[in-house]
């Protein structure tokens, strides 16, 4: 009964008129930013947070919501129209997507298909976030100092070690943001640390304007540099018509957005993971189940079902560690952290004890913005494909004042303009150089929680370090975090020599028969 209540207050909360129109906007600018290649989901989070810090509540939360729901979805539109996939994440939609549209001459049954499997699989992961989310805090309320260090680690190793091409430069980007976290002042002794005498920087790295600089500033210098080499992605002009799917594409699709929409939500709580992740394991899992593997990159709609049912499944399961445990599930929940801190709700098993208001208005807030988000696709599909007609030169510029009147507007502060502006240059040279930028944002946000809970565990052990192995949970994290770095490297070490074997094998047989 308890837990009635607080969904009925929740549900009161989200139909306040204020609180729809924060879930409209963001579901809707999600799919545009989504839809426009070049633009990602994590871009618009981060354009946009400052701005939702002017809703009162939880409307700006609302907002980042629609953000994130309405972004994964909009990737399939361009990726289905022009094979340009809007977000890595829809980079398998086109496989299957781009044929149904252009060759097949079915735009209408391509954006349909991704439309309806999009709302399955988000609404499917929001019913999951609300079952298992509450009962993993439970366990997490039994953790202490040493297990949420371990836990933390463990966070930042499988981003490290599963982002980017090599783990080497994934983990140089988790410490890169782990030392960002020490600038300031010491929260235990008071001492200021690398502030260089400066006043701004006594509270530590701002996280708003290092973030836009990061992922959005930098997107945009990278566009800038394609636009100077003459890149201009493909435009073809669609008639839209049919836009619901048919009985017989429902009836033959259903087991696959089921087994794909579970496929999705499991990957998404694992951190570390995302869409694309999840979008091609979906569709690995739809061709081997199918009696028409034929059709698959031909216009499968099997195939199109998969993807955007297990991307689109990730919005719930991201949420899982980061509300039960604190470690974000992806780049996008990362910054869905961030908010949350800002409005003095900090995630971890706490959060379902001391905050369960605000937990439920979380839950509702989620199945609101994927309905919104299923809603406005399906209502605005031709629409969308007219998104795609607006051209870089009116659209960088908009991104670039986004930025810098985002980054201004937080706290009014010139110094937060020039350190965005560092971070952007900074960001741009790390994605040319092949370095991942989701590593350094967790580690500045969790390198807090890191050193707290070292510093707090070696006091409560007199400084013996083995307390983090003798206890199972903070052992089994350290043990998990090992792994996740160094498997990559175990696997680029078996492929070698496998490798090796195979050419050793075909040196053999060439030598028999020519012999």
């Amino acid at each position: 009964m308890l837990a009635l209540e607080y969904v009925l207050g929740a549900i009161q909360n989200v139909f306040l008129p204020i609180n729809l129109f924060a879930v409209f906007v963001g579901t809707f600018a999600g799919i545009v930013i989504g839809a426009l290649p070049g633009l990602s989901t994590v871009m618009g989070l981060s354009i946009l947070l400052p701005f939702t810090l002017s809703f009162s509540g939880m409307g700006g939360m609302y907002m980042l919501l629609g953000v994130f729901c309405g972004g994964i979805y909009g990737g399939s539109i361009s990726a289905s129209l022009l094979n340009t996939p809007g977000t890595s994440a829809s980079a398998a939609t086109a496989l299957d997507g781009y044929p149904m549209a252009n060759k097949l001459g079915q735009p209408g049954r391509a954006l349909g298909i991704s439309t309806l499997a999009s709302l399955f699989g988000g609404l499917f992961s929001a019913i999951c976030l609300c079952i298992f989310a509450p009962l993993l805090a439970k366990v997490a309320l039994k953790f202490s100092a040493q297990e949420y260090f371990a836990l933390a680690v463990f966070g930042i190793s499988i981003v490290a070690g599963l982002t980017g091409k090599s783990v080497i430069k994934g983990v140089i980007g988790g410490v890169i943001g782990l030392l960002l976290a020490t600038i300031g002042v010491d929260g235990m002794g008071g001492v200021s640390r690398f502030t260089f005498g400066s006043v701004y920087l006594m509270g530590g790295v701002s996280f708003i304007p290092l973030l836009i600089g990061l992922f959005a500033f930098s997107q945009g210098l990278n566009t800038v540099e394609e636009m100077a080499k003459g890149y201009k992605a493909e435009k073809n002009k669609v008639k839209i018509e049919h836009v619901f799917p048919s009985k017989s594409d429902l009836k033959r699709i259903f087991p696959t957005l089921i087994r794909s929409s579970i496929i999705g939500t499991f990957i998404g709580a694992v951190p570390g993971t995302g869409g694309d992740i999840a979008s091609w394991v979906s569709y690995s899992q739809a061709k081997s189940w199918s009696k028409h593997k034929e059709e698959f990159g031909h216009g499968s709609p099997e195939g199109l079902a998969a993807c955007e049912s297990g991307n689109n499944a990730i919005s719930g399961g991201a949420f899982v560690p980061l509300l039960s445990l604190g470690i974000p599930g992806d780049a996008g929940t990362a910054v869905m952290l961030g908010s949350l801190t800002m409005l003095g709700l900090a995630p971890g098993p706490l959060l379902f004890t001391e905050h369960k208001d605000s937990v439920y208005m979380l839950f509702v807030g989620l199945f609101m913005a994927n309905l919104l988000m299923g809603l406005l696709g399906f209502a605005g599909i031709r629409l969308w494909s007219r998104v795609l007609d607006i051209p870089q030169k009116i659209l960088l510029p908009l991104i670039f004042t986004f930025c810098f009147v985002g980054t201004y507007a937080c706290n009014r502060s010139i110094n937060d303009v020039y350190m965005m502006i560092i971070a952007g240059i900074v960001g741009y040279v790390l994605q040319k150089l092949d370095f991942a930028l989701p590593p350094i944002i967790l580690g500045v946000i969790l390198g807090g929680m890191i050193e707290k809970n070292f510093r707090r565990a070696l006091i409560l052990s007199n400084g013996d370090v083995g307390t983090f192995f003798t206890r199972p949970i903070s052992c089994v994290f350290i043990i998990l975090a090992v792994v996740s770095l160094f498997s990559p490297v175990i696997k680029t070490v078996i492929a070698s020599k496998k490798a090796k074997k195979q050419v050793a094998a075909a040196a053999v047989n060439d030598n028999e028969s020519a012999s």
